[in-house]
């Protein structure tokens, strides 16, 4: 399915002649589309390691680098069984992969689940999103979701 768009002007996008005295409406362009999710079999933790090479030699769905270290999500194993790490399950978005400059596409997930107060842990990649809820939330997602017409599958 292809998204629809819906566009408003933007001033600095707009091209105007330096006679032309007329005033432009702010304009923003989102995408309004249902968008196919998979929910991975796998459960996942989210970690900031205190050693960066282990992270970095480990099996990681999602790395990040920020200036104040390393953010690492990988499946749960037995390092995090009995510990007191939350686990997450991971919403694929890769089925409606996307361009980079479509906005609204991570906004149309995030906004029914903060609607229906559902924490996330976001990492994204060039062509699809991978959206974390917390394991015991996994329900509520989906639910909420499917009531704002995306496709869940899994």
């Amino acid at each position: 399915m292809k998204p629809r768009l819906s566009c408003l002007r933007s001033p600095e996008g707009c091209a105007r002649s330096r006679s032309s005295r007329r005033s432009y409406d702010r304009r923003v362009t989102t995408a309004t589309t249902t968008q196919h999710l998979r929910v991975l079999p796998e459960v996942f933790c989210v970690e900031r390691p205190a050693d960066e090479a282990a992270a970095l030699a480990a099996r990681w769905i999602a790395l990040v680098r920020a200036p104040e270290g390393v953010t690492v999500v990988r499946e749960a194993d037995e390092r995090t069984d009995g510990a007191s790490v939350e686990r997450w399950k991971a919403l694929y978005g890769g089925d409606t992969a996307h361009v980079l400059d479509l906005p609204g596409m991570l906004a149309g997930l995030l906004g029914p689940l903060a609607g229906a107060g559902v924490p996330v842990f976001v990492a994204s990649t060039y062509d699809a999103d991978l959206v974390l809820v917390p394991a015991g939330r996994l329900a509520d997602a989906v639910a909420a979701l499917r009531a704002a017409g995306h496709r869940v599958d899994g």
